[in-house]
């Protein structure tokens, strides 16, 4: 079953940032990686990768390839770490508050 939309958007960004704190990664890597858990594509997350690098949440380098041009890294920084944990921290909050709510709402189904 496909992905709200609006879903995927809330929580990309701590997606990307726990993926980049595994590993520092290139562009496509972190895209492959993302998609294990949500179906996202370059033209998301490139924009949002140079989002949370001008917010100083990843610092950038590259690396020589044998398979063509050298390859953007992206290693995440402490204000990125902070930021990741705060997301997750959030995260929780709201995955244990919705659920919740949906437990107590079981009848919901019976309708």
């Amino acid at each position: 079953m496909p992905v709200n939309t609006q879903f995927k958007k809330g929580v990309l960004e701590l997606i990307v940032l726990l993926s980049v704190y595994k590993k520092d990664m290139y562009g496509y890597e972190l895209v492959s990686e993302v998609s294990k858990v949500i179906d996202v594509n370059e033209g998301t997350i490139y924009p949002l990768l140079k989002r949370l690098t001008n917010e100083h949440y990843f610092e950038t380098y590259l690396v020589e390839s044998s398979e063509g041009p050298p390859r953007k890294y992206y290693r995440i920084t402490s204000l990125g770490k902070e930021r990741g944990r705060l997301l997750l921290k959030e995260w929780n909050a709201f995955h244990e508050t919705v659920n919740n709510f949906i437990k107590e709402s079981e009848t919901y189904d019976e309708r």
